[in-house]
């Protein structure tokens, strides 16, 4: 059975993004799910004087683990203001300092979605165009635009042009798992 790692690159409650990287691993067959909280994960914001005065957080060596112990990773990102948000920005940067393999060359599936039209792509972007240089396995991407008009969680994803694109894209991860 193979480990999938999931988690809304968010810090909001009630994320639409957590909601999206939830329902993508449980469409996976046959996988155990960590479904992670960023906010479970709150720590000083990035520095390197933090780190020389007081090491790398507890909290960024269990994140890391998380990662360690899975076989594949599934983000789903919130934009703000363009880019990542602040919650996962911080843990990006306390978790690359414990190795310099940040994603532990794990095949990953990452997407993004917001109420908006253009469904995160710009932060889907940046971390698709960053994560590569990262990580020697597939990255694959999926944008959902207009979250509240194009997912339910009774049926999924709505649209059929977006859901048979996200179908062929988690079957290509599914099989990059079971290789």
């Amino acid at each position: 059975m193979k480990k999938i790692l999931a988690f809304g690159a968010s810090s909001s409650k009630n994320s639409i993004n957590k909601a999206l990287a939830s329902y993508t691993a449980h469409q996976l067959k046959n996988t155990e799910i960590s479904l992670l909280d960023l906010n479970d994960f709150e720590m000083p914001i990035y520095s390197i004087d933090k780190e020389n005065e007081n090491g790398i957080p507890a909290k960024a060596k269990q994140f890391k683990q998380y990662i360690k112990d899975s076989d594949g990773i599934i983000i789903s990102f919130a934009e703000h203001n363009g880019a990542y948000s602040a919650a996962f920005k911080n843990i990006f940067d306390w978790i690359s300092r414990i190795e310099k393999d940040t994603w532990g060359n794990k095949p990953m599936f990452l997407m993004a979605t917001s109420p908006g039209a253009r469904g995160g792509q710009s932060v889907l972007d940046i971390a698709t165009n960053k994560f590569k240089f990262m990580n020697d396995n597939e990255i694959l991407s999926f944008s959902l635009p207009s979250f509240f008009e194009n997912f339910s969680e009774e049926e999924g994803i709505k649209d059929e042009v977006l859901k048979n694109k996200y179908q062929v894209t988690i079957q290509q991860f599914s099989t990059i798992l079971n290789k």
